[in-house]
């Protein structure tokens, strides 16, 4: 019965579509293999210890903030093309990333200068990164027709969420057999290994869905002007990326608190727990709160998820740090589903599309926010008050809860 359910499951896509997801997982791999670590990385190895948060933060910002543009490159080159750029791209960044933290290559590093070596190759990283959403959605929204659209964007999402679980255990396993700088070789290596499988493998897609009109960079700039000129939408993205600021401390702070104080050296786990949370209750969730309005359901889940730094901080335990960790997932995948519905709501009804396609900023604009956040907690709480550090997160996220309402009663209902 099971295999007969998974055949017809197989049917109800194309093969270019099970290629894209396969690709993605394994993207995923190396992509949080290489996040699980990379602050700590910055802050011990690439002899950055004082700002290996604002690099981080760069870093994200900068591959959740292009993605827009990338979409012009997808429509251009196609596909393929953009998708092997992307891995070659990312092969090269890892590669060069990891030479920083190598003994061999320091003469090297420092006749370029130390800080502008490792900047430029984290931008040139998350160049690369920036191609991989448009190119695997896009093929993923142009092999699906509408019936099983959904279903499709639902394993692309599950195998996300899964490299996000599985790709830092790796990491640890590499970190301890090798050292953490081959990491980034390893996610190196993965990233070469998918240029060659999707230059054998991968075909440029058929579209089952209506043509779209393709994109140009003078219409993104358009858009941009027409989105960015709406001061009350960016006001709410900009209020929004205050979860983002206190999610990103799972990468940025959570490795060093873990270390330094919880003398827990296998941090890559804990940094797993909202993965794997997130995996066993989205679904969950989804069904609890489906009939809730989307605001209310958003400021639950960052209500839940401010609240649980409040667990860590109390306790200071290594327990108390999973269940914190699982508790901000349950407060993630509350809100998370239903925030597209919400920025729709925001948009001029003959702009929806428009609008929906810079629903990412927070990511973005958390990601630099919660860099900064997070070397200022861990330089001045980590080795002297370190419970302050998770207190101070619940603060930015109950912050953002009072604004979110505030919000919402003065701006959105008048």
């Amino acid at each position: 019965m099971i295999t007969q359910r998974l055949l017809a499951l197989q049917q109800k896509f194309s093969k270019s579509y099970w290629i894209a997801n396969t690709l993605e997982l394994f993207e995923r791999l190396a992509f949080y293999g290489m996040k699980a670590v990379l602050t700590v990385f910055l802050a011990t190895k690439a002899g950055f210890p004082d700002e290996a948060g604002k690099l981080a933060g760069l870093f994200s910002a900068v591959i959740f903030f292009l993605p827009i543009l990338a979409g012009v490159l997808v429509d251009r080159y196609g596909f393929r093309r953009t998708l092997m750029a992307c891995f070659a791209l990312f092969g090269i960044g890892y590669f060069l990333i990891g030479l920083a933290g190598m003994s061999w290559s320091q003469e090297i590093i420092e006749a370029v200068g130390k800080r502008t070596y490792v900047i430029s190759v984290l931008l040139l990283t998350a160049i690369g990164g920036s191609l991989i959403k448009p190119c695997i959605v896009g093929t993923i929204a142009r092999t699906t027709t509408e019936d099983v659209r959904a279903l499709g964007f639902s394993i692309y999402y599950s195998l996300v969420n899964l490299g996000g679980a599985i790709g830092p255990i790796i990491a640890l396993l590499v970190r301890q057999d090798l050292g953490i700088e081959y990491v980034l070789i390893m996610s190196s290596f993965t990233s070469f290994l998918l240029l060659i499988g999707t230059f054998i493998f991968f075909k440029e897609p058929e579209s089952k869905g209506p043509a779209t009109e393709q994109r140009t960079f003078g219409k993104v700039f358009q858009d941009m002007l027409l989105v960015f000129s709406n001061l009350k939408f960016m006001l709410f993205l900009i209020i929004f990326s205050g979860f983002w600021i206190i999610f990103w401390q799972i990468f940025y702070l959570l490795p060093f608190y873990a270390t330094d104080v919880l003398h827990f050296e296998q941090f890559e786990i804990l940094e797993t727990v909202d993965a794997w949370t997130i995996i066993f209750f989205s679904v969950i969730m989804a069904a609890v709160f489906k009939k809730w309005k989307p605001f209310t359901a958003m400021t639950i889940g960052i209500l839940i998820s401010s609240l649980s730094w409040i667990v860590i901080g109390v306790f200071g335990t290594t327990a108390a740090v999973v269940v914190g960790v699982a508790l901000f997932a349950i407060g993630e995948s509350t809100q998370a589903p239903r925030f597209y519905e919400y920025v729709s709501s925001l948009a001029p009804a003959e702009q929806v599309g428009t609008y929906m396609g810079f629903g990412f900023l927070p990511i973005a604009i958390g990601s630099l926010g919660a860099g900064t956040v997070s070397d200022w907690l861990r330089l001045s709480y980590l080795t002297t008050e370190p419970a302050m550090m998770w207190y101070i997160l619940a603060a930015i996220g109950l912050a953002t809860v009072v604004l979110m309402l505030l919000y919402n009663q003065y701006l959105v209902k008048k």
